[in-house]
């Protein structure tokens, strides 16, 4: 298997495994972690999601991006109908995923993190979107998602020098990583701030994600809206009198997700 699954408490840990091809994206990559992210959406005890990459033989490698040698013959291959590139980076979703970036994340693996709702990376992680090098575009949400994360300066110098050692240290001076681990420790990182997410509500967290997508940048009154709309689905869950009742009854509250 190139992609797997493993559902650890409420966190779904999705893992690129492809090592000996530095995990890059292939059609068995893109259709694996579309599968990992439906199972992730299907799955009502999995609440968090966490993309990461398994360890290789040079080391630790998050993804290389695109199988160049594939994309030589069958550029298209990487991609699928709900999720584009990686199965992941268009798909549509309800459910909070982390990356956990240890070693480089490159080009589509870049991108793919980009695609991520919260970054966790190791001292040693290096990102870069270097498409232009090969004659290429970053098509697959670097040029839009990476000016949203970092200084519009600081990302158009990525895209038009294709530089390769953005690290991650500077990456979380800018606000694209939330939390910084040594090496080998991005994942252990990465299922700390999930569990922290686990404490709260599920459908809150979920609504909540949602909100922010679609209110950032947008005009108050949009925000005001959305914001509205979502307490109002809060009232009509079993998890809203729960809330409640734990707080009155000094414990913590056990959620159902309903």
């Amino acid at each position: 298997m190139t992609v797997d699954y493993e559902l650890r408490g409420h966190v779904a840990v999705i893992t690129i495994n492809r090592p000996g091809a530095r995990n890059a994206v292939n059609t068995d990559v893109a259709q694996g972690i579309e599968a990992a992210i439906d199972q992730l959406e299907a799955d009502d005890a999995a609440w968090v999601g966490i993309l990461t990459g398994a360890q290789t033989d040079k080391g630790w490698i998050f993804c290389a991006g695109a199988d160049l040698k594939q994309m030589s013959v069958d550029p298209g291959g990487m991609t699928t109908q709900k999720g584009g590139f990686g199965g992941f980076v268009q798909r549509e979703r309800t459910k909070p995923v982390i990356a956990a970036v240890d070693g480089p994340a490159l080009a589509g693996g870049t991108e793919l993190v980009l695609a991520c709702d919260m970054v966790v990376a190791s001292e040693t992680a290096v990102f870069g979107i270097p498409e232009v090098k090969r004659n290429l575009v970053a098509a697959a949400g670097g040029l839009f998602r990476l000016p949203r994360k970092l200084p519009r300066n600081i990302a158009m110098e990525l895209a038009l020098t294709g530089r390769l050692d953005f690290p991650a240290e500077r990456a979380h001076h800018f606000g694209l990583v939330n939390k910084l681990t040594a090496e080998g420790e991005a994942l252990a990182g990465a299922l700390e701030l999930a569990e922290q997410i686990t404490q709260a509500a599920p459908l809150a967290v979920r609504e909540s994600r949602k909100i922010v997508l679609e209110a950032t940048d947008q005009p108050d009154e949009v925000g005001w809206k959305l914001s509205g709309d979502g307490i109002v689905k809060m009232f009509g869950t079993e998890d809203f009198g729960e809330g409640l009742t734990a707080f009155i009854e000094k414990r913590d509250p056990v959620w159902k997700g309903k």
